[in-house]
């Protein structure tokens, strides 16, 4: 037992029993489980004792006892009472703070428990097991460079302590994770920092700095359910703590709850005006809901134009703020539709749902323009993705409709054949015919090649049956709803161009081509 131990003993036994320091010595003996003062007192020394000075001790010594019964039996809270009630009987004992530090430690009050075994050691600089609780509170607290010097502290006073030279790697290993994650936050690999931090947790249980960090990475990570966990749960200890507030609006920050998270960020500013991610995060939330807002009402009064250049702008602003940017790209869509650059608007929508592949609305924008730029297929899969999330009627015919306009896509455009459009009038389809079939007729091609010939002759059938079916109006009908016309019972293979044509044009011996030199026809009726 080092001297200054030593020597309080012997001078406070000599001032309790009245005597001369000469006759009392003190002799330190040590074990690997514990350390003990032996005392001996010179023969026909003469005692003293001061009034009472002893009842304190004793009693002392009694609430340090009953303190080790209820703390073997794991009743922490009654053996703190008692460990109490021994310091504040005799306040001057290292070892009455190192068994209340030990007790706080197992009820988890880490920093009360710091207090305690920081106290231990200043009334006992040799207390090994004061050094060692100290380091261990420090570690739990996160501060593993504090930690490191309460551990080879106790390596100087024993050097052989297999504890302590265990914590010294304990505090070396976080201090590593600490180094790592700081690097890797930089480089924005929040995931590698949150793996960082749930290892170094496992050593520092109650550091808030390191869940504050774990909770940012996550929120970062859009795992907002875990990141408001972690600060409720430090919110729950210490309603005041700013960085916990923080996490709390970067959350709601990101889950596009602007106003909220506004709220959240001020009362963050509040506890610490210097909160420099607070008060940028502040800054760009109260920024992106202005120009949100600004760009929603140019929408509503028809400046498109303006409201395009806002929502651009705003898509600026914050790059990591996933669901708002998600709605403002789904929003310039919007406009860009209604300015009818549909190609801008389906890039739009698609980095939309590159953010947010939950975004609903964002699939509905760009199927219709999907629809409107005849791209079906595309069309079809975005109805079905929407369809199998949300199955209401409205969804449900909407894709009706797109496989639909899919299925007549992939038939004969009857439309596009005749080179008439859709609402065109009976007496502009016959023209049309008119036209088409005189143009691709055989016997004006009877001096083409074999390969012209079988051509000409395949597009003189199309605009036979493009007519016939343009011409009916019942047949046009359904052709028109996307019905199969063979279902029907119009089999299109029995189909003989040539009768349509001689019925259109009056009969056998009603028309026919002569030639008038190479490459030149003309018509002759009957």
């Amino acid at each position: 037992m080092p001297p200054p131990r030593l020597s309080f003993c012997t001078a406070w036994l000599c001032e309790c029993l009245g005597t001369n320091r000469g006759c009392v010595s003190a002799t330190a003996v040590r074990s690997h489980k514990h350390d003990a003062i032996t005392v001996r007192i010179c023969p026909g020394a003469q005692f003293l004792p001061k009034h009472g000075v002893l009842l304190p001790f004793r009693e002392a010594e009694s609430f340090k006892e009953q303190g080790n019964a209820y703390y073997a039996k794991k009743d922490y809270n009654e053996a703190y009472n008692y460990y109490t009630k021994a310091i504040d009987t005799c306040p001057n004992n290292a070892s009455y703070y190192g068994n209340r530090a030990a007790t706080l430690m197992m009820l988890g009050r880490f920093r009360e428990a710091l207090g305690d075994a920081q106290q231990s050691v200043r009334l006992d600089d040799s207390f090994v097991r004061g050094h060692l609780r100290e380091g261990k509170c420090h570690l739990s607290l996160g501060n593993a460079m504090a930690a490191s010097r309460c551990f080879q502290r106790v390596l100087e006073l024993d050097h052989k302590n297999s504890q302590a030279q265990q914590e010294l790697k304990n505090a070396t290993t976080v201090l590593e994770y600490e180094k790592i994650a700081e690097v890797d936050f930089e480089k924005r690999d929040f995931r590698k920092v949150v793996f960082c931090m749930d290892r170094a947790l496992e050593f520092a249980p109650a550091c808030h700095r390191f869940k504050i960090l774990k909770a940012e990475c996550l929120a970062l990570l859009g795992r907002y359910p875990e990141a408001q966990s972690v600060a409720s749960d430090i919110l729950r200890m210490d309603s005041t703590n700013a960085d916990a507030l923080y996490v709390r609006g970067l959350c709601l920050y990101y889950e596009d709850c602007i106003e909220k998270a506004v709220q959240f960020f001020v009362q963050a500013l509040r506890m610490a005006p210097d909160h420099e991610k607070a008060c940028l995060a502040c800054r760009n939330a109260k920024a992106l809901k202005a120009k949100k807002e600004d760009g929603n009402k140019a929408f509503k009064d028809g400046n498109y134009k303006l409201a395009y250049e806002l929502y651009t702008e705003a898509l600026g602003i914050d790059p990591n703020n996933i669901k708002t940017n998600a709605k403002l790209y789904c929003n310039r869509g919007t406009v860009n539709s209604k300015l009818r650059k549909l190609e801008e608007a389906i890039d739009d929508c698609t980095n939309a749902v590159k953010l947010d592949d939950t975004y609903i609305k964002a699939y509905l924008r760009r199927a219709q323009c999907y629809m409107d730029t005849e791209q079906y297929e595309d069309a079809v899969r975005d109805y079905e993705k929407v369809y199998q999330t949300e199955k209401t009627k409205e969804h449900k015919q909407l894709l009706k409709n797109a496989q639909v306009e899919l299925k007549k896509s992939k038939r004969k455009d009857y439309y596009k054949i005749l080179g008439v459009d859709k609402n065109a009038s009976e007496d502009e389809i016959k023209k049309a015919y008119r036209k088409r079939a005189l143009m691709h007729h055989p016997d004006r091609h009877s001096g083409a090649s074999a390969e012209v010939q079988k051509e000409e002759e395949k597009k003189f059938k199309e605009v036979g049956e493009a007519f016939t079916i343009l011409s009916d109006p019942k047949k046009k009908a359904r052709y028109d709803s996307g019905q199969d016309l063979e279902e029907d019972g119009l089999n299109m293979g029995d189909f003989d161009a040539n009768n349509i044509f001689k019925a259109f044009f009056g009969g056998p011996g009603g028309f026919s081509f002569e030639a008038s030199g190479p490459g030149n026809f003309f018509f002759q009726f009957g």
